[in-house]
């Protein structure tokens, strides 16, 4: 029997994949291989698929890609601000607070 490794990371599970992709290793065994070292729930035989197809396709990234998500509106200068008023007025309420920084 093998250790068991608990929480890897993607980008380690990945690299498994990749790795025995490269040797030439079937899917479905990839995948029992990857629930024997880390668990049941490490990643699904569908994921599995998808990592292989992708690096069959030239992938060799195995870290996740950036995403263009919400950009924040909180700034240094903002949180500074907000911290001044405080410091002015400690009755300083929420509804001040949207009305000063809408």
């Amino acid at each position: 029997m093998f250790k068991t490794i608990a929480d890897p990371a993607d980008c380690e599970v990945r690299s498994v994949i990749r790795f025995l992709n490269a040797i030439n290793v079937e899917q479905a065994e990839i995948h029992r291989q990857l629930v024997e070292i880390y668990s049941e729930n490490v990643m699904t035989d569908g994921m599995v698929r998808k990592w292989v197809r992708q690096f069959n396709d030239g992938r060799t990234n195995v870290h996740d890609e950036a995403r263009s998500g919400r950009p924040s509106v909180i700034s240094d200068g903002l949180v500074a601000k907000v911290n001044e008023k405080i410091r002015e007025n400690r009755r300083f309420s929420i509804k001040m607070l949207c009305d000063e920084f809408p």
